[in-house]
Protein backbone atom coordinates (compact mmCIF):
# COMPACT_ATOMS: atom_id res chain seq x y z
CA UNK A 1 0.00 0.00 0.00
CA UNK A 2 1.20 3.56 -1.16
CA UNK A 3 1.60 6.47 0.75
CA UNK A 4 2.21 10.23 0.21
CA UNK A 5 5.45 11.09 2.04
CA UNK A 6 5.27 13.29 5.30
CA UNK A 7 5.78 16.63 5.66
CA UNK A 8 8.65 16.13 7.71
CA UNK A 9 10.38 13.74 4.94
CA UNK A 10 10.13 16.59 2.68
CA UNK A 11 11.90 19.34 5.00
CA UNK A 12 14.50 16.65 5.67
CA UNK A 13 14.73 15.98 1.70
CA UNK A 14 15.42 19.40 1.09
CA UNK A 15 18.03 20.05 4.17
CA UNK A 16 20.15 17.39 2.91
CA UNK A 17 20.37 19.21 -0.92
CA UNK A 18 21.93 22.41 0.80
CA UNK A 19 24.94 20.77 1.50
CA UNK A 20 25.17 20.95 -2.44
CA UNK A 21 23.20 23.46 -3.33
CA UNK A 22 25.75 25.58 -0.78
CA UNK A 23 28.48 23.75 -2.69
CA UNK A 24 27.45 24.82 -6.35
CA UNK A 25 26.98 28.52 -6.16
CA UNK A 26 30.53 28.85 -3.67
CA UNK A 27 31.90 26.95 -6.55
CA UNK A 28 30.62 29.67 -9.08
CA UNK A 29 33.88 32.39 -10.30
CA UNK A 30 34.01 35.97 -8.05
CA UNK A 31 32.79 38.49 -9.92
CA UNK A 32 36.39 40.41 -12.07
CA UNK A 33 37.10 43.60 -11.46
CA UNK A 34 38.26 46.09 -14.15
CA UNK A 35 39.71 49.12 -13.39
CA UNK A 36 39.64 52.15 -15.64
CA UNK A 37 42.13 54.66 -15.78
CA UNK A 38 40.54 58.08 -17.20
CA UNK A 39 37.36 59.25 -17.50
CA UNK A 40 37.16 60.62 -20.54
CA UNK A 41 35.19 59.72 -23.47
CA UNK A 42 37.20 56.61 -23.93
CA UNK A 43 37.30 55.13 -20.35
CA UNK A 44 33.47 56.13 -20.02
CA UNK A 45 32.16 54.22 -23.10
CA UNK A 46 34.59 50.89 -22.48
CA UNK A 47 32.66 50.76 -19.46
CA UNK A 48 29.18 51.03 -20.94
CA UNK A 49 30.08 49.02 -23.41
CA UNK A 50 31.69 46.24 -20.91
CA UNK A 51 28.03 46.36 -19.24
CA UNK A 52 26.02 46.22 -22.71
CA UNK A 53 27.59 43.70 -24.22
CA UNK A 54 28.35 40.95 -20.82
CA UNK A 55 25.68 37.98 -20.58
CA UNK A 56 26.02 35.63 -17.64
CA UNK A 57 26.78 31.95 -18.25
CA UNK A 58 27.35 29.17 -16.20
CA UNK A 59 31.11 29.16 -16.01
CA UNK A 60 30.64 33.63 -15.30
CA UNK A 61 27.10 34.51 -14.18
CA UNK A 62 28.69 37.63 -12.65
CA UNK A 63 29.19 40.94 -14.15
CA UNK A 64 32.57 42.34 -13.87
CA UNK A 65 32.94 45.22 -10.86
CA UNK A 66 34.07 48.28 -12.99
CA UNK A 67 35.97 50.90 -10.83
CA UNK A 68 37.23 54.08 -12.63
CA UNK A 69 39.86 56.29 -11.92
CA UNK A 70 40.34 60.34 -12.42
CA UNK A 71 42.68 62.31 -11.33
CA UNK A 72 40.79 65.71 -11.25
CA UNK A 73 37.76 66.86 -9.87
CA UNK A 74 35.64 66.45 -12.80
CA UNK A 75 34.75 63.62 -15.52
CA UNK A 76 35.00 64.27 -18.90
CA UNK A 77 38.86 64.03 -19.68
CA UNK A 78 39.07 66.85 -22.97
CA UNK A 79 35.72 66.84 -23.33
CA UNK A 80 35.21 70.34 -20.86
CA UNK A 81 33.72 73.36 -20.52
CA UNK A 82 34.72 76.99 -19.00
CA UNK A 83 32.58 79.93 -17.75
CA UNK A 84 32.98 83.43 -18.75
CA UNK A 85 30.90 86.26 -17.89
CA UNK A 86 27.92 83.95 -16.61
CA UNK A 87 28.38 82.12 -20.24
CA UNK A 88 29.64 78.42 -20.43
CA UNK A 89 31.45 77.65 -23.37
CA UNK A 90 33.18 74.34 -24.57
CA UNK A 91 37.01 74.34 -23.49
CA UNK A 92 38.06 71.16 -24.70
CA UNK A 93 36.47 68.90 -27.42
CA UNK A 94 33.77 70.56 -28.67
CA UNK A 95 31.97 69.38 -32.15
CA UNK A 96 30.46 66.01 -33.33
CA UNK A 97 29.83 64.64 -37.14
CA UNK A 98 26.15 64.04 -37.81
CA UNK A 99 27.63 60.54 -38.69
CA UNK A 100 29.10 60.16 -35.13
CA UNK A 101 26.92 57.29 -34.32
CA UNK A 102 28.08 56.30 -31.00
CA UNK A 103 27.66 59.93 -29.66
CA UNK A 104 24.26 60.04 -30.93
CA UNK A 105 23.35 56.37 -29.34
CA UNK A 106 25.19 58.01 -26.50
CA UNK A 107 22.95 61.41 -26.61
CA UNK A 108 19.38 59.47 -27.44
CA UNK A 109 20.48 56.89 -24.49
CA UNK A 110 20.66 59.38 -21.74
CA UNK A 111 18.23 62.18 -22.80
CA UNK A 112 20.34 63.98 -23.49
CA UNK A 113 20.07 67.52 -25.55
CA UNK A 114 21.75 68.12 -29.21
CA UNK A 115 22.68 71.99 -30.16
CA UNK A 116 24.42 72.82 -33.13
CA UNK A 117 27.68 74.93 -32.64
CA UNK A 118 27.43 78.05 -30.15
CA UNK A 119 29.19 80.39 -32.63
CA UNK A 120 25.98 80.69 -34.96
CA UNK A 121 22.43 79.12 -35.62
CA UNK A 122 23.70 78.71 -39.09
CA UNK A 123 26.24 77.49 -40.56
CA UNK A 124 25.73 79.21 -43.74
CA UNK A 125 25.68 82.56 -42.40
CA UNK A 126 28.66 82.89 -40.25
CA UNK A 127 31.45 84.76 -42.02
CA UNK A 128 34.53 83.26 -42.50
CA UNK A 129 38.15 85.04 -43.38
CA UNK A 130 41.88 83.74 -44.20
CA UNK A 131 44.46 86.00 -42.53
CA UNK A 132 48.24 85.74 -43.39
CA UNK A 133 49.28 88.18 -41.00
CA UNK A 134 48.93 91.36 -43.18
CA UNK A 135 45.47 91.07 -44.89
CA UNK A 136 42.55 88.91 -45.99
CA UNK A 137 43.62 86.73 -48.58
CA UNK A 138 39.92 85.57 -48.76
CA UNK A 139 36.82 86.90 -46.71
CA UNK A 140 33.29 85.93 -47.47
CA UNK A 141 30.48 88.51 -47.37
CA UNK A 142 28.99 90.01 -44.35
CA UNK A 143 25.41 91.07 -43.92
CA UNK A 144 23.96 91.59 -40.57
CA UNK A 145 20.35 90.93 -41.14
CA UNK A 146 17.97 87.98 -39.19
CA UNK A 147 15.84 87.75 -42.48
CA UNK A 148 15.81 83.68 -43.63
CA UNK A 149 15.94 85.24 -47.06
CA UNK A 150 18.61 87.43 -46.65
CA UNK A 151 20.81 84.96 -45.20
CA UNK A 152 20.43 82.57 -47.83
CA UNK A 153 20.89 84.83 -50.16
CA UNK A 154 24.43 85.62 -48.80
CA UNK A 155 25.25 82.30 -48.42
CA UNK A 156 24.57 81.65 -52.07
CA UNK A 157 27.02 84.32 -52.95
CA UNK A 158 29.39 82.99 -50.49
CA UNK A 159 29.32 79.54 -52.14
CA UNK A 160 29.76 80.95 -55.45
CA UNK A 161 32.81 83.67 -54.54
CA UNK A 162 34.16 80.17 -53.00
CA UNK A 163 33.48 78.27 -56.26
CA UNK A 164 35.14 80.47 -58.37
CA UNK A 165 38.05 80.93 -55.94
CA UNK A 166 38.96 77.00 -55.64
CA UNK A 167 36.90 76.01 -58.32
CA UNK A 168 36.11 71.84 -58.91
CA UNK A 169 38.37 70.92 -56.48
CA UNK A 170 35.73 71.68 -53.64
CA UNK A 171 34.01 68.78 -55.51
CA UNK A 172 37.55 66.52 -55.23
CA UNK A 173 38.10 67.78 -51.75
CA UNK A 174 34.47 66.66 -50.72
CA UNK A 175 34.42 63.05 -52.92
CA UNK A 176 37.49 62.78 -50.61
CA UNK A 177 36.17 62.90 -47.42
CA UNK A 178 33.08 61.31 -47.98
CA UNK A 179 34.90 58.40 -49.26
CA UNK A 180 37.53 58.13 -45.74
CA UNK A 181 34.07 58.71 -43.76
CA UNK A 182 31.91 56.03 -45.54
CA UNK A 183 35.13 53.41 -44.88
CA UNK A 184 34.86 54.66 -41.23
CA UNK A 185 31.03 53.63 -41.18
CA UNK A 186 32.21 49.99 -41.50
CA UNK A 187 32.91 50.45 -37.65
CA UNK A 188 29.21 50.35 -37.29
CA UNK A 189 28.85 47.07 -38.72
CA UNK A 190 26.63 44.67 -37.14
CA UNK A 191 29.56 43.12 -34.80
CA UNK A 192 28.70 39.31 -35.35
CA UNK A 193 30.03 40.56 -39.21
CA UNK A 194 32.73 42.47 -37.83
CA UNK A 195 35.88 41.27 -35.89
CA UNK A 196 37.36 41.87 -32.39
CA UNK A 197 41.16 43.54 -33.65
CA UNK A 198 43.96 42.77 -31.62
CA UNK A 199 45.94 45.81 -33.08
CA UNK A 200 45.46 49.16 -34.41
CA UNK A 201 46.85 48.38 -37.97
CA UNK A 202 44.29 45.11 -38.18
CA UNK A 203 41.51 47.65 -37.46
CA UNK A 204 42.36 49.84 -39.74
CA UNK A 205 43.51 47.63 -42.57
CA UNK A 206 40.04 46.18 -42.42
CA UNK A 207 38.05 48.91 -42.65
CA UNK A 208 40.31 49.94 -45.78
CA UNK A 209 42.01 53.04 -44.19
CA UNK A 210 45.40 51.88 -42.95
CA UNK A 211 47.42 53.13 -45.95
CA UNK A 212 46.25 56.73 -45.35
CA UNK A 213 48.34 56.98 -41.98
CA UNK A 214 51.30 56.30 -43.96
CA UNK A 215 51.02 59.34 -46.40
CA UNK A 216 50.41 62.60 -45.68
CA UNK A 217 47.33 64.87 -46.40
CA UNK A 218 49.21 67.27 -48.64
CA UNK A 219 50.28 63.78 -50.62
CA UNK A 220 47.01 62.24 -50.61
CA UNK A 221 45.03 65.74 -52.24
CA UNK A 222 47.99 66.40 -54.61
CA UNK A 223 47.12 62.76 -55.87
CA UNK A 224 43.61 63.73 -56.28
CA UNK A 225 44.83 66.85 -58.51
CA UNK A 226 43.59 69.33 -55.96
CA UNK A 227 44.45 73.14 -56.97
CA UNK A 228 47.75 74.27 -54.26
CA UNK A 229 45.73 77.39 -53.71
CA UNK A 230 43.07 75.56 -52.22
CA UNK A 231 45.59 73.10 -50.47
CA UNK A 232 47.45 76.35 -49.52
CA UNK A 233 44.86 78.30 -47.82
CA UNK A 234 41.25 77.13 -47.06
CA UNK A 235 42.59 73.31 -45.74
CA UNK A 236 45.40 74.51 -44.26
CA UNK A 237 43.21 76.85 -42.13
CA UNK A 238 41.26 73.96 -41.54
CA UNK A 239 43.82 71.43 -40.14
CA UNK A 240 45.24 74.46 -38.36
CA UNK A 241 41.72 75.33 -36.31
CA UNK A 242 41.02 71.46 -35.68
CA UNK A 243 44.80 69.55 -35.08
CA UNK A 244 46.49 72.38 -34.79
CA UNK A 245 48.98 71.35 -37.59
CA UNK A 246 49.75 71.47 -40.83
CA UNK A 247 48.72 69.61 -44.26
CA UNK A 248 51.70 67.50 -43.37
CA UNK A 249 49.59 66.01 -41.05
CA UNK A 250 48.58 61.86 -42.45
CA UNK A 251 46.17 61.72 -44.80
CA UNK A 252 43.41 60.18 -41.97
CA UNK A 253 44.04 62.97 -39.68
CA UNK A 254 43.56 65.47 -42.23
CA UNK A 255 40.45 63.78 -43.76
CA UNK A 256 38.39 63.35 -40.44
CA UNK A 257 40.10 67.25 -39.90
CA UNK A 258 38.00 68.46 -42.94
CA UNK A 259 34.74 66.26 -41.95
CA UNK A 260 34.83 68.46 -39.04
CA UNK A 261 34.44 71.26 -41.01
CA UNK A 262 31.43 70.55 -42.68
CA UNK A 263 27.47 70.94 -42.11
CA UNK A 264 25.07 69.48 -39.75
CA UNK A 265 27.65 69.47 -36.91
CA UNK A 266 26.93 69.48 -33.51
CA UNK A 267 27.34 69.30 -29.76
CA UNK A 268 25.35 69.02 -26.31
CA UNK A 269 23.51 71.47 -24.69
CA UNK A 270 25.28 72.15 -21.24
CA UNK A 271 28.59 71.00 -22.39
CA UNK A 272 29.65 67.55 -23.90
CA UNK A 273 30.96 66.32 -20.95
CA UNK A 274 27.81 65.05 -19.77
CA UNK A 275 28.04 62.15 -22.27
CA UNK A 276 30.81 60.26 -19.69
CA UNK A 277 28.86 61.62 -16.79
CA UNK A 278 25.97 59.45 -18.49
CA UNK A 279 27.78 56.72 -19.14
CA UNK A 280 29.70 56.42 -15.86
CA UNK A 281 26.33 56.88 -13.88
CA UNK A 282 23.92 54.04 -16.29
CA UNK A 283 27.15 51.65 -15.98
CA UNK A 284 27.53 50.88 -12.50
CA UNK A 285 30.49 52.21 -11.45
CA UNK A 286 32.51 52.99 -8.64
CA UNK A 287 33.84 56.45 -9.38
CA UNK A 288 37.38 57.75 -7.85
CA UNK A 289 37.81 61.45 -8.46
CA UNK A 290 40.71 63.36 -7.61
CA UNK A 291 42.86 59.90 -7.54
CA UNK A 292 45.60 59.32 -9.98
CA UNK A 293 47.21 56.30 -10.54
CA UNK A 294 51.02 56.18 -9.89
CA UNK A 295 51.75 52.59 -11.25
CA UNK A 296 50.55 49.32 -12.47
CA UNK A 297 51.86 46.03 -11.89
CA UNK A 298 51.39 42.84 -12.62
CA UNK A 299 51.82 40.41 -9.92
CA UNK A 300 50.81 36.80 -11.61
CA UNK A 301 47.29 36.75 -10.90
CA UNK A 302 46.06 40.32 -10.93
CA UNK A 303 47.38 43.73 -11.46
CA UNK A 304 47.43 46.48 -8.47
CA UNK A 305 47.34 49.78 -9.04
CA UNK A 306 48.90 52.70 -6.44
CA UNK A 307 47.43 55.74 -6.57
CA UNK A 308 48.69 59.55 -5.15
CA UNK A 309 45.90 58.93 -2.27
CA UNK A 310 48.64 55.93 -0.88
CA UNK A 311 45.59 53.40 -1.74
CA UNK A 312 46.14 50.05 -3.36
CA UNK A 313 43.22 48.50 -5.61
CA UNK A 314 43.45 44.78 -7.27
CA UNK A 315 42.26 44.49 -10.14
CA UNK A 316 42.15 40.99 -12.40
CA UNK A 317 41.59 43.67 -15.59
CA UNK A 318 43.48 46.94 -16.23
CA UNK A 319 42.56 49.65 -18.83
CA UNK A 320 44.26 52.44 -19.58
CA UNK A 321 41.92 55.43 -21.08
CA UNK A 322 44.17 57.97 -20.91
CA UNK A 323 47.11 59.01 -23.05
CA UNK A 324 50.53 57.62 -21.51
CA UNK A 325 52.59 60.67 -23.27
CA UNK A 326 52.44 62.96 -20.72
CA UNK A 327 51.57 60.87 -18.16
CA UNK A 328 54.06 59.66 -15.13
CA UNK A 329 52.70 55.65 -14.88
CA UNK A 330 55.28 53.40 -13.92
CA UNK A 331 54.43 49.85 -15.11
CA UNK A 332 55.99 46.92 -13.80
CA UNK A 333 57.50 44.80 -15.69
CA UNK A 334 57.67 47.71 -17.88
CA UNK A 335 55.95 47.90 -21.17
CA UNK A 336 56.81 49.32 -24.86
CA UNK A 337 55.30 51.53 -27.24
CA UNK A 338 56.34 54.13 -29.55
CA UNK A 339 57.64 57.17 -28.44
CA UNK A 340 54.94 60.17 -29.39
CA UNK A 341 54.48 64.31 -28.67
CA UNK A 342 51.37 65.57 -27.99
CA UNK A 343 50.16 68.53 -29.82
CA UNK A 344 49.58 71.03 -27.40
CA UNK A 345 46.73 73.84 -28.29
CA UNK A 346 46.37 76.74 -26.25
CA UNK A 347 42.69 77.98 -25.89
CA UNK A 348 42.05 81.73 -25.05
CA UNK A 349 39.01 82.32 -23.91
CA UNK A 350 38.43 86.72 -23.86
CA UNK A 351 35.50 88.79 -23.17
CA UNK A 352 35.78 91.74 -24.40
CA UNK A 353 36.02 93.94 -28.20
CA UNK A 354 38.51 92.95 -31.25
CA UNK A 355 40.64 95.61 -32.14
CA UNK A 356 40.54 96.26 -36.10
CA UNK A 357 43.23 98.25 -36.55
CA UNK A 358 45.20 95.16 -36.23
CA UNK A 359 43.51 93.36 -39.08
CA UNK A 360 44.21 96.88 -40.99
CA UNK A 361 40.35 97.07 -40.68
CA UNK A 362 38.11 100.26 -39.57
CA UNK A 363 34.84 99.09 -37.83
CA UNK A 364 34.98 95.76 -35.89
CA UNK A 365 31.79 94.93 -38.12
CA UNK A 366 34.27 94.15 -40.80
CA UNK A 367 36.42 91.08 -39.15
CA UNK A 368 34.74 87.90 -39.73
CA UNK A 369 33.58 85.97 -37.47
CA UNK A 370 35.82 83.31 -37.80
CA UNK A 371 39.22 83.91 -38.35
CA UNK A 372 41.47 81.86 -40.02
CA UNK A 373 45.16 81.90 -40.36
CA UNK A 374 47.83 80.61 -43.10
CA UNK A 375 50.68 78.27 -41.98
CA UNK A 376 53.52 80.64 -41.30
CA UNK A 377 55.64 80.88 -38.08
CA UNK A 378 55.33 84.64 -37.37
CA UNK A 379 51.43 84.49 -37.15
CA UNK A 380 50.75 83.92 -33.66
CA UNK A 381 47.39 82.54 -33.27
CA UNK A 382 45.60 79.58 -35.45
CA UNK A 383 42.35 81.11 -35.38
CA UNK A 384 39.62 83.62 -33.48
CA UNK A 385 36.26 82.97 -33.71
CA UNK A 386 33.22 84.47 -31.98
CA UNK A 387 31.58 82.45 -29.71
CA UNK A 388 28.64 84.84 -28.51
CA UNK A 389 27.65 88.58 -29.51
CA UNK A 390 26.67 90.11 -26.08
CA UNK A 391 25.78 93.44 -27.12
CA UNK A 392 27.19 95.59 -29.90
CA UNK A 393 30.57 96.01 -28.28
CA UNK A 394 30.67 93.02 -26.39
CA UNK A 395 31.43 89.59 -27.63
CA UNK A 396 33.07 86.34 -26.34
CA UNK A 397 36.04 84.98 -28.52
CA UNK A 398 37.99 81.64 -28.79
CA UNK A 399 41.06 81.68 -29.72
CA UNK A 400 43.59 78.55 -31.15
CA UNK A 401 47.15 79.15 -30.74
CA UNK A 402 50.15 76.88 -30.81
CA UNK A 403 52.03 79.11 -28.14
CA UNK A 404 50.34 80.60 -24.95
CA UNK A 405 49.07 84.29 -26.07
CA UNK A 406 50.84 86.81 -23.83
CA UNK A 407 48.93 89.87 -22.39
CA UNK A 408 50.93 92.42 -24.64
CA UNK A 409 49.85 90.54 -27.67
CA UNK A 410 46.12 90.40 -26.39
CA UNK A 411 45.77 93.78 -26.15
CA UNK A 412 47.53 94.62 -29.34
CA UNK A 413 44.58 92.17 -31.19
CA UNK A 414 41.58 93.46 -28.65
CA UNK A 415 41.00 97.28 -28.00
CA UNK A 416 39.01 95.75 -24.70
CA UNK A 417 39.72 92.95 -22.33
CA UNK A 418 37.08 92.90 -19.43
CA UNK A 419 37.90 88.51 -19.14
CA UNK A 420 40.22 86.27 -20.05
CA UNK A 421 40.87 82.44 -19.06
CA UNK A 422 43.68 80.67 -20.49
CA UNK A 423 43.63 76.54 -21.20
CA UNK A 424 46.57 74.60 -21.97
CA UNK A 425 45.90 71.18 -23.67
CA UNK A 426 47.52 68.35 -24.73
CA UNK A 427 45.07 68.11 -26.90
CA UNK A 428 45.81 65.19 -29.72
CA UNK A 429 49.21 63.64 -30.82
CA UNK A 430 51.51 65.49 -33.26
CA UNK A 431 50.75 64.07 -36.86
CA UNK A 432 54.13 62.16 -38.38
CA UNK A 433 53.82 59.46 -41.57
CA UNK A 434 54.12 56.43 -41.88
CA UNK A 435 52.99 56.72 -38.19
CA UNK A 436 53.27 53.45 -35.93
CA UNK A 437 50.97 52.20 -33.59
CA UNK A 438 51.09 51.57 -29.53
CA UNK A 439 49.35 48.18 -29.44
CA UNK A 440 45.44 47.64 -27.54
CA UNK A 441 47.32 45.21 -25.36
CA UNK A 442 50.11 45.97 -23.73
CA UNK A 443 51.23 43.22 -22.04
CA UNK A 444 50.44 38.93 -22.84
CA UNK A 445 47.68 39.08 -20.07
CA UNK A 446 44.61 41.92 -19.69
CA UNK A 447 46.53 44.99 -19.60
CA UNK A 448 44.65 47.06 -22.73
CA UNK A 449 45.31 50.64 -24.24
CA UNK A 450 42.15 52.86 -26.49
CA UNK A 451 44.18 55.60 -26.78
CA UNK A 452 46.63 53.38 -29.06
CA UNK A 453 44.09 54.41 -31.93
CA UNK A 454 44.11 58.37 -31.92
CA UNK A 455 47.73 58.31 -34.04
CA UNK A 456 45.02 57.13 -36.62
CA UNK A 457 42.44 60.29 -35.63
CA UNK A 458 41.71 61.58 -32.36
CA UNK A 459 38.25 62.38 -31.93
CA UNK A 460 35.53 62.07 -29.44
CA UNK A 461 33.59 59.42 -31.75
CA UNK A 462 36.96 57.67 -32.32
CA UNK A 463 37.64 56.94 -28.80
CA UNK A 464 34.31 55.48 -28.46
CA UNK A 465 34.71 52.99 -31.51
CA UNK A 466 38.49 52.14 -30.29
CA UNK A 467 36.66 51.96 -26.80
CA UNK A 468 34.23 49.45 -27.92
CA UNK A 469 36.45 47.46 -30.05
CA UNK A 470 38.75 47.13 -26.54
CA UNK A 471 35.72 46.21 -24.26
CA UNK A 472 35.17 43.30 -27.38
CA UNK A 473 38.44 42.34 -26.85
CA UNK A 474 38.50 42.27 -23.09
CA UNK A 475 35.31 40.18 -23.22
CA UNK A 476 36.59 37.45 -25.84
CA UNK A 477 39.84 36.94 -24.17
CA UNK A 478 39.32 36.90 -20.57
CA UNK A 479 35.42 36.48 -20.50
CA UNK A 480 35.41 33.96 -23.79
CA UNK A 481 33.01 34.71 -26.49
CA UNK A 482 30.33 32.88 -24.52
CA UNK A 483 29.61 35.76 -22.38
CA UNK A 484 28.97 37.91 -25.25
CA UNK A 485 25.71 38.46 -25.78
CA UNK A 486 24.85 38.81 -29.31
CA UNK A 487 21.61 40.19 -28.76
CA UNK A 488 22.76 43.38 -27.55
CA UNK A 489 25.36 43.61 -29.99
CA UNK A 490 22.76 43.97 -32.42
CA UNK A 491 20.44 45.95 -31.16
CA UNK A 492 23.10 48.39 -29.94
CA UNK A 493 24.07 48.48 -34.08
CA UNK A 494 23.84 51.94 -36.02
CA UNK A 495 23.06 50.22 -39.06
CA UNK A 496 20.10 48.35 -37.82
CA UNK A 497 17.84 51.56 -37.22
CA UNK A 498 19.79 54.72 -39.40
CA UNK A 499 16.47 56.82 -40.22
CA UNK A 500 16.80 58.71 -37.22
CA UNK A 501 20.18 59.51 -37.31
CA UNK A 502 20.29 62.78 -39.80
CA UNK A 503 20.48 65.96 -38.06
Amino acid sequence: MSSKPSFSFLILFIFSLLPLIFCISTNAPPPPTVCIVGSGIGGSSVAHFLRHYFHPTPTQPNPPIINIFERRSIVGGRMATVSIGGETFEAGASILHPKNYHALNYTKLLGLKIKPPPSSEDDDSMSFGIWDGKKFVFKTLQVDSKFPVVQKIVSFVNSFYLFFRYGFSLLKMNSFVESTVDSFLKYYERPETRPVFETVDEMLKWAGLYNLTTRTLQDELIDIKLCPLLIEELITVITRINYGQSVYVSGLAGAVSLAGSGGGLWSIEGGNWQMAAGLINSSDVSLHLNEEIQSISYLGEYYELNSTKGNSYSCDITVVATPLDEVNIQFTPSISIPERNLQHTHATFVRGLLNPAYFGLKAVAEIPELVGTLEDPDLPFSSISVLKQHYEKDATYKIFSREPMADALLDSIFSARLHTIRINWGAYPHYEVPEVFAPFILDSQHLYYVNAFENAASTMETSAVAAENVARLILSRYFSEASMDSSNLKSFSPAADTSHWDL
